[in-house]
């Protein structure tokens, strides 16, 4: 490469960094709080309602294990055990999987989602 392409390509460069700092530095900080602040309070709700359900709608813990919710089931998958992902919890609630009923029609989209993260989160830590 020539000096010429050298110095074309750390112009290239510099503009790009420029660039980046300057689209970085025009980001609220206010906002970015304000959006954490609000993530972590859905994350809370979605814990509470996924806790509700496991506890009480679904009553998962007549069946499964799982510390975080103080069950002790002993007919299902002991949930602390397996740490299924968020995927795997919203099928088998949904669908059922061997002696498990499917929950679809008994709770809502939004249960079957908040028990699964409740389930993922209280695992996977």
């Amino acid at each position: 490469m020539s000096i010429v392409g050298i110095i074309k390509v750390k112009k290239i460069f510099l503009v790009l960094i420029f660039l980046f700092f300057s689209v970085s530095a025009c980001t609220d900080p206010k906002e970015v709080a304000e959006s954490e602040s609000q993530e972590a309070a859905a994350s809370v709700a979605q814990m509470e309602l996924g806790l509700k359900v496991f506890n009480n709608k679904a009553q998962c813990g007549m069946c499964h294990t799982l510390q975080a919710a103080g069950s002790e089931g002993q007919i299902g998958t002991n949930l602390d055990q397996l740490k299924p992902s968020m995927l795997q919890v919203v099928s088998a609630v949904t669908n059922g999987i061997g002696v498990m009923p499917a929950f679809e029609g008994m709770l809502s989209s939004e249960e079957i989602d908040a028990v699964a993260y409740y389930v993922f989160e209280s695992t996977n830590k």
